[in-house]
Parts: C-alpha cells; structure tokens; sequence
C-alpha cells in the first residue's frame, strides 16, 4: 500500500473521515485556538498567517514543507473526491462513500496525479469568468511574472483565453516528487505577486485572490509539463445552492457586479 497522506483543510471542528488516510489540519490557525485532535497549519515551517488571503493554500504549503509521506494531497472539510454515483441523501451516508487509502493506492498505479473532474464554463472562457466575477488585475500581473519569470509557460496561460473548463478547488493527490516540483513554482509565483498588489484595497472577500489565481495556474502547470493525471468526481458534504450561484453569475457577466461571497 502506498504511503498516501490527504490534509483535511478547515478552520473549524467538523466531521472528519475515518479512513487513515486523511489528516485534520486547522488552516490559518496562527493566534487562533487550537482545535482538538487537529493538526495546525502554525507548526514548522508555514505560512499561516497569509490564510486570509492565501486560503487552503497554507495548508498545501504546510503539507509540502513539513510532511515526509510518498504521496501528498488536499481536500476541504466539506468536499471530497469519491467514486461511487450514488445520490447520498445526507452527510453521513456521503463520509462513507470518500475516497479511501485503498482505493487512491489503486488509482495511483495509473497516474501521478488526482484530480477533481473538471468544472465546465459554457459559456465564456476562464479569463473572461474571472475578469467578470473577480477583479482582474491580480490575474494580469500573474501573467507579468510568468512572462519575466518562467516565460516557457507564457502560452499554456494565455490558453486561459481559450480553455473552458479547469480543475479548480485546489484539490489533488500527487506524489511527492511532483508535489515539490509544482510547490516551488507556483509559491514563487505567488509570493512575488504578493510584492506587486496590495491586498488591502479589497474587501475581505476579494482580498482572497492568491488562493483562486492557484485554481488557474494549477492546469497551466499540469498541461505544460505533460502530467499524467486521473479525474474523479467531488463530492459537497452540503448543499449548494446553484440557482444563487448561477443568478450572481449573470448579475457579474451582465450588469457588472462582483460575487460578493463563496457560494
């Protein structure tokens, strides 16, 4: 069995799986009060402290610098990958269907990488989802610093003009030797963009950017280095209220307004 290890990104006490694979890790927990039993993100060598803004990724950044496992992954408290269709009719019955140890040690003798079944825009692509929904700038000065930074990688962003689909929620399992790979390059990235924009000018919601940036950069990576990867479904431990969602979209691609909240 593969030595696989999945920190569980929240900020509160939740359900958790029983399956050993998974790993509770309180994000952003730098002068917080610890949680029971969960692991925090302020231990060794973090960045908890940019959770406001950098979001799951303090714990994916934990999870790289401090954990030793052959494979390494991320979910959040109230999404996880499963395999079974089956509609799940409450949380329970849905803890019990997530992906188990047995079944990523299965899927990982075909793969590097797993990942969320791609979220589909029909109708425009991802920049222009971002540039209506977000504030734009941050997105184009990212594309600034992989043009001085890593230009061979210039391309693959521009296809975000193009693409219409992505593998968002910062969610993966991927093993170790490629979790380094990709660390390495996008906190450089973010760090530098952390230089160039002033978080402060947006609210508490859109200040947030680094962690939905990551969402996009994640496949430039993949689809430029050529990254053998298996998609399987993810599962909302609670509703989502798609009608909201989707009435805030048309609000944002037609009349101007900015998502105000995650939905």
């Amino acid at each position: 069995m593969k030595n696989i290890k999945v920190i569980v990104a929240t900020h509160k006490k939740y359900q958790m799986p029983s399956d050993e694979m998974y790993l509770p890790l309180q994000v952003g927990s730098a002068g917080k009060e610890k949680i029971e039993n969960y692991l925090q993100d302020y231990t060794g060598e973090n960045i908890s402290n940019l959770n406001p803004y950098f979001c799951e990724l303090t714990g994916l950044y934990w999870a790289w610098k401090n954990l030793k496992n052959d494979y390494i992954g991320l979910v959040h408290y109230r999404r996880y990958f499963f395999l079974n269709e089956k509609h799940y009719k409450n949380e329970n019955e849905k803890f019990k269907n997530v992906l188990t140890l047995k079944e990523a040690d299965k899927i990982l003798d075909k793969a590097d990488i797993i990942l969320p079944k791609k979220r589909k825009y029909y109708i425009e692509n991802l920049y222009n989802h971002y540039k209506h929904t977000m504030y734009i700038e941050p997105l184009d000065e990212t594309r600034n610093i992989i043009k001085e930074k890593y230009p061979e990688y210039l391309q693959e962003f521009d296809n975000l003009h193009k693409r219409t689909s992505a593998h968002m929620f910062n969610m993966m399992i991927m093993k170790r030797s490629i979790l380094d790979q990709y660390c390495t390059w996008l906190f450089d990235i973010l760090f530098e963009l952390e230089k160039r924009i002033d978080e402060s000018k947006y609210n508490t919601f859109h200040s947030r950017f680094y962690g939905r940036i990551s969402e996009l950069l994640l496949d430039v990576w993949i689809n430029k280095n050529q990254i053998k990867y298996e998609e399987i479904r993810v599962m909302d431990m609670q509703n989502i209220n798609w009608w909201n969602k989707g009435r805030s979209f048309l609000k944002a691609k037609f009349l101007g307004k900015k998502y105000n909240k995650s939905f």
